[in-house]
């Protein structure tokens, strides 16, 4: 199971939101390629990215601190946040980026995403699908639509997209464990896709709940991991 730190930029600094609420926000690293250097000297080999002020406005914020990240040996490194245009997209992809994430236009205009697939291929784009009670949430979680997830996750799949983030929303920055029951369904849901499950991650325990669900549904390839490391629940070092 691969190992994906977050870091989440909001005005050039690395953060935390609780359950995505601009309001509830910490600040970890004032340099967000400081955050990256710690998990890479821990043992990481990807990064998950998230432009924050790119998801609550649209657009792109953020590119220098993405860039010098992206600029790390030995990193594979995906972005997500405010990709909702072939410009945004491609600029990311320019930086040096294995992967841009597409959240919110996935929702409203799931054949671009395909067109993405065609010119970019099914390794460099990656649909985020951020559930809130089994319904996808978009714009920074702001608003929740009357599509569900699994039916987002498979008309994604059916569009030729092989990578998907499964976020529940809910369990995001709570402390609480994930929720293992929604990320079953939607790996069991979309078997040609590689799931990688985000929010609520905790403890070590969880990860190993996580690699126990992967033997019934082996396309759960990997976990998101983000306030656990920085308020030292989990320790990266020793999960790698």
């Amino acid at each position: 199971m691969t190992i994906y730190p977050a870091i989440d930029l909001r005005g050039g600094k690395c953060v935390r939101l609780f359950q995505g609420l601009a309001s509830e926000e910490t600040i970890y690293f004032e340099d967000p390629l400081d955050a990256a250097r710690k998990w890479v000297d821990e043992g990481a080999t990807h990064m998950h990215l998230v432009d924050l002020d790119g998801a609550f406005s649209g657009g792109s914020a953020n590119l220098d601190a993405v860039q010098k990240i992206a600029q790390e040996p030995q990193l594979r490194v995906q972005l997500g946040g405010g990709m909702r245009d072939d410009h945004s997209v491609k600029e990311a992809l320019s930086l040096g980026l294995n992967r841009v994430i597409i959240g919110t236009r996935a929702c409203t205009d799931p054949q671009w995403v395909g067109e993405l697939i065609k010119e970019f291929g099914a390794d460099k784009i990656v649909v985020g699908i951020d559930a809130k009670d089994g319904l996808v949430a978009t714009k920074g979680w702001v608003e929740t639509t009357e599509i569900g997830a699994i039916d987002l996750a498979q008309q994604m799949q059916d569009l030729g997209v092989r990578w998907i983030i499964h976020t529940d929303v809910a369990t995001d920055g709570a402390m609480n464990g994930p929720n293992l029951k929604a990320q079953h369904k939607i790996a069991e849901a979309v078997p040609s896709c590689q799931i990688i499950a985000s929010g609520g991650v905790t403890s070590s325990g969880d990860i190993d709940a996580l690699r126990e669900l992967s033997k019934s549904t082996p396309n759960i390839e990997g976990v998101i991991i983000g306030r656990a490391l920085y308020e030292g629940t989990i320790e990266l070092s020793k999960i790698l």
